[in-house]
């Protein structure tokens, strides 16, 4: 099996990057530097044109974007349950992926990134604090799917850690990026540091030199 991570610290590739060690596979993890613009190198967009992370090469075969990552080393390693099987709740827990894909990450990428959308600095200044509130808003959600996680299977997407539990964490320290105290979201917090106490998630921090909570009050 040859296994080739291409991630960068911090950012959403953290979730394969802990998929892949939880499935306690060989693996290559390859770290891109996106500060340094590693991504825009002509190797590197020979494997994305698009200049993004993650990107996984199975045996050759490359695959980019988190969504059809995660489910295919879903579908890989089977046995480890990142996803429910039934079929009704693994469909909803696809539905949350995809919401904190298309939904979450682009509200901070407007806060974090805010001049991909315009090169006007009121107008940037204008997406920061609109989308700093609705951000609040999104962690609300994310709040409540972990206060039901804590009275029902203890993980966001049934009895087993996984990308859902991942993609959480990444989410709520991106919040402390954007000057949101992560530890006002009681339930979220909690279920954020029993994620990161897993072992093989804490050695990706490890290796990704993390720190969960970047919040600084003003």
């Amino acid at each position: 099996m040859s296994l080739k991570l291409y991630f960068s610290p911090g950012a959403c590739s953290f979730v394969p990057h802990s998929m892949l060690q939880l499935a306690g596979v060989d693996y290559e993890p390859v770290m891109v530097k996106l500060h340094k613009g590693e991504q825009h190198s002509e190797a590197y967009k020979a494997l994305n044109p698009r200049g993004q992370v993650p990107v996984l090469v199975d045996n050759g075969q490359v695959i980019t974007q988190i969504l059809a990552i995660i489910l295919h080393l879903d579908q890989k390693f089977p046995e480890v349950q990142f996803l429910p099987t039934g079929t009704v709740a693994r469909t909803k827990a696809i539905e949350i992926l995809a919401w904190m894909n298309n939904t979450v990450h682009p509200t901070f990428t407007h806060i974090f990134m805010p001049q991909k959308f315009s090169d006007d600095l009121a107008v940037q200044a204008a997406l920061k604090t609109f989308n700093t509130q609705t951000y609040k808003g999104l962690l609300s959600e994310l709040e409540g799917m972990a206060r039901n996680a804590q009275t029902e299977s203890g993980w966001l997407s049934g009895k087993h850690i996984g990308p859902l539990d991942a993609y959480a964490l990444t989410l709520t320290r991106w919040g402390s990026i954007a000057g949101i105290d992560p530890t006002s979201y009681t339930a979220l917090w909690a279920h954020i540091e029993k994620v990161a106490a897993d072992a093989a998630v804490a050695k990706v921090i490890e290796r990704e030199r993390l720190q969960l909570n970047l919040y600084k009050p003003d």
